[in-house]
């Protein structure tokens, strides 16, 4: 069955129904729009929500130490990806259905024209002919009649006794001239139907059927073409689906890797302050022995006991450098962190060094690569920044070495004098230690290897050609000087295979 067979006479029904279909894809192509509309909104504000209750700042970050507040973070972070994913299920819906399907609807409406406007034509031929047939029938029915009327005059004209000869022939002569007249009309006639007739059939059964069975082609293509479209709004969002589910699996996942009790561990660490707890306080019988109020007693008042430091409203001490503001566990913890910072800074700036210092052999050796005395500023500068740095570096291990020490004399301090004083001012606990490393030398000057030696003797080190050392004792006229490597290790070299740096 086909619409050129069955619908031949159904060209307004045809013209209708793919105008239809036409505005179906139309419809489609809008829906899809504002699918993706809502798709980009949902993204945005998705986006915004993240970001809105994303922790910044010092505080938030040392908050995200704690399982609970790391796994809220990651929440955020998968539905910041989540949001991605619509985001990428808009962004193909417009590609893939929207723009494909847009520029294939302009196609079909073409298409939908062209057919159309052969039919036109083709029913406009039709019908040119079938005037043109009805004028030569009018004709051929009006030269008939006048022919009929002719012939019947001659008759009667020589029928009639009055009439001469010559009217007589005369009238027969018109008679035949419009006999004449009529058969030719009548060929034309017959001809002219002969010819309609056969345009009728090839536009019936050939001209019409093969249009109309290129509409429904059309149309049937568009179905199947609209069809896909419907598939894709599923299956573009099915692509997505498994990195959405990844996506949920991993808020799932940072919900179950909460730990509470490490959360609770890493909180004690995080304030544990090192103090022992006050001890008990003593009784002090003023009913016993009392003195008058002239005597030495006057010059010692009953000491008053100091607040709870638990329970007190601390007054927060200024921040020092070697953090002797902070309570002894604490202040290890900072103290070590920045010696780590420094640590990884020196090994940086040295790893800087050497590179300069293999660039200038390279200039050296190539001269036409480059000048070996541009890179003295960048060495002089990098050797004062080893400087700066190892002498920071000695000054926080010494003052990690002093809170230490200091925590260890704390814990034998009779807590049932000294606790009032430990909670007004927490660094004098470290105070009768402060001369233990008075003698801690910082280095007082920089020196470059120039040659490597072998220290084999006792009291000497070994170092090699382009080491950075730092002087911590000059050349006293015997020709040695002492050095400290980075490493750590220290001895006696020769000085005259270092060159001392400015």
């Amino acid at each position: 069955m086909d619409w050129g067979t069955d619908l031949w006479d159904q060209y307004d029904v045809i013209d209708k129904h793919s105008q239809s279909g036409l505005d179906l894809v139309e419809r489609y192509i809008k829906f899809v729009k504002e699918r993706t509309e809502i798709e980009q909104s949902y993204a945005k504000q998705l986006r915004s929500l993240t970001k809105k209750y994303a922790k910044r700042g010092s505080k938030e970050e040392q908050d995200c130490k704690f399982s609970n507040h790391a796994s809220f973070q990651e929440i955020l972070n998968e539905l910041n990806d989540y949001a991605g994913q619509r985001e990428l299920i808009a962004e193909n819906m417009m590609t893939g259905i929207c723009v494909e399907l847009t520029k294939y609807l302009q196609e079909l409406k073409q298409e939908r024209k062209t057919h159309l406007s052969d039919a036109k034509k083709a029913q406009q031929t039709l019908e040119s002919s079938f005037k043109h047939l009805e004028s030569t029938k009018k004709r051929f029915a009006k030269e008939w009649a006048e022919a009929d009327k002719a012939t019947q005059q001659a008759e009667k004209t020589e029928s009639d006794l009055n009439a001469t000869r010559l009217d007589v022939e005369k009238a027969k002569q018109h008679a035949h001239a419009r006999t004449h007249t009529a058969e030719e009309c009548r060929n034309d006639y017959a001809a002219q139907l002969q010819k309609y007739n056969k345009e009728q059939n090839l536009f019936y059964y050939s001209e019409i059927p093969q249009i109309f069975n290129k509409l429904q082609d059309m149309d049937e293509r568009r179905v199947r073409r609209l069809a896909e479209g419907y598939c894709q709004f599923s299956d573009i969002e099915k692509k997505v689906l498994p990195i959405i589910s990844k996506c949920l699996e991993g808020i799932s996942a940072a919900g179950v890797k909460i730990n509470e009790k490490q959360d609770s561990v890493l909180f004690i660490e995080q304030h544990k302050s090192g103090f022992e707890r006050p001890g008990d306080v003593e009784f002090e019988d003023y009913s016993q022995g009392i003195k008058p109020a002239t005597s030495d007693s006057s010059l010692n008042p009953p000491k008053v006991r100091a607040k709870l430091w638990p329970f007190s409203k601390k007054h927060k001490p200024p921040a020092a450098e070697d953090f002797s503001h902070l309570p002894p566990e604490q202040r290890k913890k900072r103290l070590q962190a920045k010696i780590d910072d420094i640590t990884k800074e020196l090994q940086k700036t040295q790893d800087q060094s050497d590179a300069l210092e293999k660039m200038k052999g390279v200039y050296e050796q190539n001269p036409q690569m480059g000048d070996p005395s541009s890179l003295e500023p960048q060495i002089t500068e990098t050797a004062q920044n080893i400087g700066r740095l190892r002498g920071e570096l000695a000054k926080y291990e010494t003052w990690l070495s002093e809170a230490v020490g200091g925590e260890e004399s704390s814990n034998t301090i009779n807590n049932n004098t000294q606790h009032g004083v430990v909670a007004a001012d927490q660094s004098n606990i470290y105070t009768e230690f402060d001369d233990e490393f008075d003698d801690i030398e910082s280095p007082i000057g920089q020196c470059t290897a120039l040659y490597t030696f072998q220290g084999n003797s006792e009291g000497t080190i070994s170092i090699t050609e382009g080491e950075l050392l730092s002087i911590m004792e000059e050349d006293k006229g015997d020709g040695w000087m002492r050095v400290l490597r980075a490493s750590g290790e220290e001895g006696y070299i020769p000085s005259s295979y270092v060159k001392l740096t400015p």
